[in-house]
């Protein structure tokens, strides 16, 4: 994998950039729609291609060892050919899964050993057993093995449990140096920043992350639940310490503001169920503010779903139709709620990459987020 710091926007830390796999390359800042198991939920991938046009998708290694398994993806020749996709992946370890199933898991030095949310079954998930799990999965972004700590965390607690990724951390690496990959092209590996929402704990973390040498770093542990203050606080913390030649990918978040404010922040890459699940709720974002699509209020209005939208549904369906899909739960506007908000995040970090290009970020970025901060 290769990183290419195309420029600096003047008044932030924002970034443009290329990142270039041996599926193609990645334009910074990018989205990253979420696949979990191995489809972005309710899209085909003619419309992700042609339509929402990302440049790589998310799966995750938790959700895809328990189904379809390794067994299944090794014989259809990895993730990309099973799911009939040819560009760039990046798969999640599971350490979120791990914080999620609190009452079904127990961590220890060794790894984790959880209880499966489909049939209760016990499997154990070690450092070691983390990375081979994704040279079967065949992702070109894999992540290394970590412990997301909840909010709020003691401090104590966090300093644990980050202490404990950094030697996870440190066993990645080594089993991965010993696991050929599976496919015939090169997987890049990305370690992660743990500490909570603690300035010493990021600052120690973020260090012990830049000087591991990998092509790309991850922040971790964030958008669980803090305020999000306390995220860009942590977020600027750690880009001001990690090499500026790498590309950041800032996990789960977040919201469009969320997005715009830690790009300016030096963040290059994003993912997050958002857009995905909340167009499923009738939720839709726009860059003139929110729209609660069920609302009585849209039943009348035969206007286009967003007149400024990029994708063909946005100007296909009317706000009245789309609204009366949600309203006799027909999954079409489930469907069109999905496609819209990901063609919204993938125009949202393409802009933002044309106004770093173009050197008015910062102007442009504090516009949107005034008009996108705003329920229609």
């Amino acid at each position: 994998m290769q990183f290419n710091l195309v420029t600096k926007d003047a008044a932030s830390k924002a970034r443009a950039g290329a990142i270039t796999t041996d599926h193609g390359t990645i334009e910074t800042p990018i989205f990253m729609p979420v696949g979990t198991v191995a489809t972005v939920k309710g899209v085909h991938q003619r419309e992700l291609e042609q339509d929402i046009n990302p440049d790589i998708i998310l799966g995750n290694t938790y959700h895809l060892y328990l189904r379809p398994q390794t067994e299944i993806l090794e014989k259809a020749g990895g993730l990309h050919k099973f799911m009939n996709w040819d560009r760039n992946i990046l798969t999640d370890s599971g350490g979120y899964q791990v914080y999620s199933l609190s009452a079904n898991r127990k961590i220890k030095e060794e790894g984790v050993k959880f209880k499966s949310h489909i049939d209760g079954s016990f499997h154990m998930f070690t450092p070691e057993r983390v990375m081979e799990i994704q040279r079967s999965i065949g992702a070109d972004i894999i992540m290394a093995f970590d412990e997301c700590t909840p909010y709020p965390c003691d401090y104590n607690y966090a300093k644990r449990s980050m202490h404990m990724t950094h030697r996870w951390l440190d066993r990645c690496i080594d089993h991965l140096a010993k696991t050929p990959v599976k496919y015939g092209y090169d997987q890049a590996f990305f370690p992660i920043v743990q500490g909570s929402t603690y300035k010493d704990l990021r600052k120690q973390s973020a260090e012990y992350i830049a000087n591991s040498g990998a092509v790309g770093n991850a922040i971790g542990g964030l958008s669980v639940g803090e305020p999000a203050e306390e995220m860009y606080a942590m977020t600027e913390i750690v880009t001001d310490i990690l090499p500026e030649d790498k590309p950041r990918y800032l996990m789960g978040v977040g919201t469009p503001i969320n997005i715009l404010e830690n790009i300016a922040l030096g963040v290059d890459m994003f993912d997050c169920v958002m857009p995905t699940r909340n167009g499923r709720n009738g939720t839709l974002f726009t860059q003139h503010g929110t729209i609660n699509i069920k609302n009585k209020k849209w039943e009348d209005d035969f206007s286009p779903l967003d007149p400024d939208g990029t994708t063909w549904v946005d100007t296909a369906y009317s706000k009245a139709y789309v609204r009366h899909l949600f309203s006799v739960n027909e999954i079409l506007g489930r469907q069109i709620g999905t496609i819209h908000n990901l063609g919204f995040y993938m125009w949202l970090v393409r802009e933002a990459r044309k106004h770093i290009i173009a050197g008015d970020f910062y102007t442009w970025k504090e516009k949107m987020v005034k008009q996108m901060d705003k329920r229609l």
